[in-house]
């Protein structure tokens, strides 16, 4: 987690993790296994979110892990956070080299 105070409130932090965990369980794993350094994972949760990055658990061989996988840049506006799990999601599918599926954190 980063030492810096996170600019997302509380309910901005559970309303884009609900999200990602609810409608985007297999973009968030496609993340987790490219950017993250995980490709061995099994699943993959969004636990948190803050102005340097997104915090995870994934599976791997039936145990969990926290996984940390920082911003491009740094962010404080919820939009920006869309905008940076799209982006994320576009550049973990190129360097897995499997086509998007649709639009993700809508």
């Amino acid at each position: 987690m980063s030492s810096a105070p996170s600019p997302f409130p509380p309910e901005t932090v559970q309303a884009v993790t609900a999200h990602m965990n609810d409608d985007h369980p297999a973009e968030t794993l496609v993340i987790c296994r490219a950017l993250g350094g995980c490709p061995e994972a099994t699943s993959a949760r969004m636990t948190g979110v803050d102005g340097e990055g997104g915090d995870y658990v994934v599976t791997v061989n039936g145990a969990e892990t926290p996984l940390r996988i920082p911003w491009a840049r740094p962010l404080t506006e919820r939009a920006q956070i869309r905008q940076e799990v799209v982006r994320m999601y576009r550049e973990a599918c190129g360097r897995l080299d499997i086509p998007p599926s649709g639009e993700t954190g809508h």
